[in-house]
């Protein structure tokens, strides 16, 4: 079992963890009592930023419809529609070594697909984490259990990792957004339709 973070906790990755390259990054969730008749479908998704904390492009924001960004570097394994089921429900493969220069932070997020025409947000949405998982023998780094402090937001931005004096450091953020992924996107210099 990795180390447990609370909110606004920052941690060294890789400095304590040598060789530490390639992670997974596995986001989970369960919905509550909820009778509206939709499945709740959330979406995780990184942003890829520079040092002025903004995305260069699309190119730059990895999520069910771009996959794989950042040369290579950052992969997301796939959408899932409903969250059933225990474990992650979406997982990010990061190769922290292969991503581009120009890129000082990774903003993991979440957001509810039609969250507005479906009357849902996150104050519907229990046992959130992240969690760090080294890639190579399968042992979490680190877990990070959002709490159930949301009520209207329809984004969340889960963590960060970012780079400090040549390496990589993880932030537990847990910071709700109203206005979902248009708004997140607003937020790193991104304009979506």
């Amino acid at each position: 079992m990795g180390i447990s973070l609370q909110k606004g906790q920052k941690i060294d990755l890789t400095k304590g963890n040598p060789g530490l390259t390639k992670i997974i990054v596995g986001l989970g969730w369960d919905t509550n009592k909820y009778s509206g008749g939709s499945d709740f479908d959330l979406d995780a998704s990184v942003f890829l930023l520079d040092k002025n904390g903004r995305a260069g492009g699309i190119e730059d924001f990895i999520y069910y419809n771009n996959l794989v960004g950042g040369n290579g570097a950052v992969t997301h394994t796939g959408d899932n529609l409903t969250g059933a089921g225990d474990g992650d429900d979406e997982q990010i493969i990061v190769d922290l070594a292969q991503i581009p220069a120009h890129v000082e932070k990774l903003a993991f997020t979440v957001t509810i697909h039609e969250a507005v025409q479906r009357s849902q947000n996150f104050g519907q949405v229990s046992n959130s984490f992240v969690r760090v998982v080294n890639e190579t023998n399968g042992q979490e780094v680190l877990r990070y259990d959002l709490g159930e402090d949301f009520s209207v937001e329809t984004a969340l931005v889960v963590c960060e990792l970012y780079r400090h004096q040549g390496e990589w450091k993880f932030n537990a953020v847990g910071s709700g957004f109203s206005g979902g992924l248009a708004a997140l996107c607003g937020n790193y210099g991104l304009q979506v339709d």
